[in-house]
C-alpha cells in the first residue's frame, strides 16, 4: 500500500494484482483500501461506485464491508497512519521523551507534505474534520491507541515519567496536532510544525534550547 511521504515503496496497485491473466481472484476488502488509497494520495476523489467498479465487486459488498463512504475514508486514513508511525518509531534511534518528540515533529511534517490530505481538506473541509478528528469514529481513536503505545513502552523501559497519565498524554498530543494540522488557521498556527513541536515537547517534559 502507498504510504504518507517518506514511507515504504508502494505495493502494486490493487486493480492491478486483480487483472492477471487467467481468472482473476475476488477482490479483497485490503484491495479496497488499497486503491482506495492509491486514489487519495493522489489527490482525486475516493467514491465507492468507482472503487467497485474497477474491482468488479458489488455494491453490496463494499456496503457490507464499509457502510458509508466516511468510514471507507475513515479506514484509509487510520491504516496510513498506523503504518507510518510504526515506520517512523522503527527507524528511530532515540529512545525516551526525546525520541518520541523527533518521531511526532516526522510524522506531523508527514501529514502537512501529504498532497492528497491537503487536496481533501480543501474540498471537503467539514466532512474531512468529522473524519478526522471525531473519538467516534476511526482514525482518532486508532491513532490515539499507538500513541498511547508508544509511550507506554518508554514508561516500562523507565525511560519515561510523564505527568500525567498515559491515556491523557496520548489523547492531548493527537488533540494538539489535529489543531495545528487540520483546525485553527484563524489563530495563525496551522501548519506551524515548530510550535506544535514546542508544545508537545512541554508535555513531554522535554526542554529544548
Amino acid at each position: 500500500m502507498n504510504s504518507l511521504p517518506g514511507g515504504a515503496p508502494a505495493r502494486p496497485p490493487a486493480a492491478t494484482r486483480a487483472n492477471r491473466p487467467g481468472r482473476p481472484a475476488a477482490a479483497t476488502r485490503g484491495d479496497v483500501i488499497a486503491l482506495a488509497t492509491e486514489r487519495f494520495l493522489a489527490g482525486e476523489r475516493v467514491d465507492m461506485q468507482g472503487v467497485a467498479r474497477e474491482l468488479g465487486l458489488a455494491r453490496a459488498t463494499m456496503h457490507r464491508w464499509f457502510g458509508t463512504r466516511e468510514v471507507l475514508l475513515g479506514e484509509v486514513l487510520a491504516e496510513m497512519a498506523e503504518q507510518r508511525l510504526a515506520q517512523i518509531r522503527r527507524e528511530q534511534p532515540t529512545k525516551g521523551a526525546v525520541g518520541l518528540l523527533d518521531v511526532f515533529e516526522r510524522f506531523n511534517r508527514d501529514l502537512a507534505a501529504t498532497k492528497g490530505l491537503g487536496i481533501w481538506l480543501a474540498q471537503e473541509q467539514e466532512r474531512a474534520l468529522r473524519i478526522l478528528t471525531s473519538s467516534g469514529g476511526n482514525v482518532q481513536p486508532r491513532i490515539v491507541a499507538v500513541v498511547q503505545r508508544m509511550i507506554d513502552e518508554e514508561i516500562q523501559a523507565g525511560r519515561l515519567v510523564p505527568a500525567i497519565a498515559p491515556e491523557t498524554l496520548a489523547y492531548a498530543i493527537v488533540r494538539l496536532a489535529e489543531s495545528f494540522l487540520y483546525n485553527d488557521a484563524r489563530f495563525g498556527i496551522r501548519g506551524d510544525i515548530q510550535r506544535l513541536r514546542e508544545v508537545e515537547a512541554a508535555l513531554l517534559g522535554v526542554v529544548e534550547p
